[in-house]
């Protein structure tokens, strides 16, 4: 079984590396996340209730997870997509920037994420929603010129005291626009939600081109979580998102299997158009995203063993 996969470039950085500093404690209430002052279009989508200080590095957040999220089944027990995670997570950094970090040079954005499981400690929701605590650290802070130029956060999630995931975010620089992929979604044959481990075909984000290769094509062109049609290029959750469909439509397992995942954007990834290429690993399968032949995204998906 592969357990939660671990960021190890930053592990190694993160004792010495004269490039970053201590993270700031400017004077700062522990104010409760809005959906506005997040940047969010809806109430709806607001996933942190609370963050406060537990000291120079530490914040603890509570989250509360629906349901009836969009990306997650329609059953009557329910365990929660992995993106609710990695979005609490981005939720958290965006209340960080608000209250308690300096004031950014410009935009910044998720551009390396890790997120991992226990299986057997995943919480099953059968009600309304899933109150979930985060204990979140702020590490790898870079200023330019004392404005924030970068960071990471690190999150470890319990349920009823006990941990079950944790997911690591690094925030950067907010990138230009793609350039447009070649296969944009004429000709392509989509699979079956079912195929990719996802709840409905709406959120479906892979198509087959004509020779067989795995094009990133969204079903669902204004899907209120993955793309929300507003942009030329895909946010690093949504290029994990199709990683984590094209691993398990290569390997045949169901999404219950995934118990880690990691994505490295290394490039402006286009909203649609770019191939996914998919590599068997001991552990599950690695997955790499071209655009005109230059990969621009690569990633992880960790697999439990049959």
């Amino acid at each position: 079984m592969q357990g939660a996969t671990h960021d190890t470039r930053a592990v190694a950085r993160r004792p010495r590396d004269p490039a970053t500093v201590a993270v700031p404690e400017p004077e700062a209430m522990d104010v409760p996340p809005t959906w506005r002052g997040l940047g969010l279009e809806t109430m709806a989508s607001l996933l942190v209730l609370s963050l406060r200080r537990l000291g120079p590095r530490g914040f603890e957040a509570w989250c509360q997870w629906p349901r009836h999220h969009p990306l997650n089944e329609r059953a009557t027990a329910v365990t929660h997509h992995p993106l609710i995670m990695v979005e609490s997570v981005r939720q958290i950094a965006a209340a960080l920037e608000l209250h308690h970090l300096p004031r950014a040079v410009s935009a910044l954005e998720p551009d390396s994420i890790r997120w991992g499981v226990t299986p057997q400690a995943q919480p099953y929701e059968r009600g309304v929603a899933t109150a979930v605590l985060a204990r979140v650290a702020v590490g790898d802070v870079m200023l330019d010129a004392g404005r924030l130029a970068g960071y990471r956060v690190f999150a470890d999630f319990l349920h009823s005291g006990l941990r079950f995931g944790s997911c690591t975010i690094r925030m950067a620089v907010r990138q230009g626009a793609a350039t447009p992929g070649v296969h944009a979604g004429h000709g392509l044959l989509y699979p079956a939600a079912a195929a990719v481990g996802a709840a409905a075909e709406p959120d479906v984000m892979l198509g087959r081109a004509p020779r067989g290769r795995l094009v990133i094509a969204p079903k669902d062109p204004c899907h209120p979580v993955l793309t929300g049609g507003r942009s030329s290029r895909l946010t690093a959750a949504a290029v994990l998102e199709a990683g984590r469909q094209a691993a398990l439509l290569t390997c045949g397992m169901t999404a219950a299997a995934v118990s880690g995942l990691s994505v490295d954007i290394l490039g402006p990834v286009p909203y649609a158009g770019a191939f996914v290429d998919v590599t068997s690993q001991p552990l599950g399968r690695r997955f790499v995203v071209l655009t005109r032949g230059q990969a621009v995204a690569v990633g992880t998906v960790g697999l439990l063993r049959p």
